[in-house]
């Protein structure tokens, strides 16, 4: 029921974006309509597969995944500045990195549950090491800051869950400082290097890179507590706020609906996640609860860099709210992973029986 609330939230959005437009034809909402209906699918398909199957399967669709990213970088498509889409038969695109960010959860699942939620010694360390890093060093040279850093969480999220000596952490620490200079000298955009800077100091550019961050604010604060109503709210409905169906849908809920709307939504994700951390507590081998670690990881993780990046206290990185956002591949990713920890719900709950 969560799950549909949530869904619901995104869908009236869409719906008052696309109504206040010179042409309301709700193309995004009926496109919506038709990946919420694939996504149920997908969650109602791998809700009945014994998640103990994707464990015997890591490795080959660590393989696909990095195939796949390689060609992207090589033939993928370039929307706003990030060449990160593939597209099928010339007319639905697809980013190949939301599917990333599972399979790298479940190959991080298998390793640590082999190893007994232990990085015991430096070759184990090194070995997970070369298992992440090409997936976040490609989907960087796309370049997909926002989606980095969500992969960057979920590794080190899952890795801080193990049994791993101190003198590793600080290891990984020097490590990432290392992995953060070369990025920002080598990797980034300049673009990229400005969101940061404006992040640091917003009235920097305030109508150019700043632009954004600045109308996003703005949306979120005049929606005041009960909000201007749907399809009412002046800055999606004069369409000063940018990207408003995708990254910036939580200011049209803030704008149209108020702080209550807001807080709503925001209740809705913690009781999601209360549930996921409700699911791993009962869970009983190390791979399954590892593979819930992860999947709270991922949501906690997005949702909180999407609605940080709105409200000004997160630099602009390009992510989806997970179920609320506009867009097939981020939606119907979630609705799979969730499949996942309903099937890791199900066979657990069966063993408590």
């Amino acid at each position: 029921m969560i799950v549909i609330f949530l869904v619901a939230f995104g869908l009236m959005a869409l719906y008052s974006i696309e109504s206040v437009s010179e042409d309301p034809n709700f193309e995004n909402f009926s496109k919506q309509l038709i990946f919420v209906g694939v996504g149920i699918i997908f969650l109602i398909f791998f809700s009945l597969l014994d998640y103990r199957y994707l464990k015997s399967y890591s490795l080959v669709l660590l393989g696909f995944g990095i195939i796949v990213l390689l060609l992207v970088l090589f033939t993928g498509t370039t929307i706003r500045g990030t060449r990160g889409w593939l597209f099928i038969f010339g007319e639905q695109g697809f980013q190949p990195v939301e599917i990333m960010k599972i399979i790298l959860i479940i190959v991080l699942a298998k390793f640590f549950s082999d190893w007994q939620v232990a990085v015991t010694n430096l070759k184990n360390l090194v070995k997970i090491f070369l298992v992440a890093s090409p997936i976040i060093i490609l989907v960087l040279f796309q370049p997909d800051f926002g989606s980095a850093a969500i992969l960057i969480a979920i590794f080190l999220g899952i890795l801080l869950l193990t049994k791993i000596k101190k003198t590793y952490v600080v290891g990984i620490f020097i490590l990432l400082v290392i992995i953060v200079v070369t990025s920002w000298l080598f990797v980034l955009k300049d673009y990229q290097k400005e969101r940061v800077l404006t992040f640091l100091d917003p009235a920097r550019d305030p109508w150019g890179s700043g632009y954004n961050i600045k109308q996003s604010i703005i949306a979120v604060g005049s929606g005041n507590l009960f909000g201007r109503g749907l399809g009412l709210g002046p800055q999606s409905r004069l369409n000063f706020l940018p990207a408003q169906e995708t990254d910036f849908i939580f200011a049209v809920i803030a704008e149209e609906l108020g702080f209550i709307g807001a807080t709503l939504l925001l209740i809705f994700f913690t009781i999601l996640i209360y549930r996921l951390f409700k699911i791993t507590r009962q869970t009983r081998d190390d791979f399954g609860r590892l593979l819930m670690s992860g999947i709270i990881i991922y949501l906690f993780a997005q949702t909180v860099m999407n609605i940080g990046m709105n409200v000004g206290i997160l630099p602009i990185a390009g992510v989806p709210l997970p179920l609320v956002s506009y867009g097939g591949s981020s939606l119907i990713t979630t609705f799979l992973i969730l499949g996942i920890a309903q099937s890791i719900y199900i066979r657990n709950k069966k063993t408590l029986l």
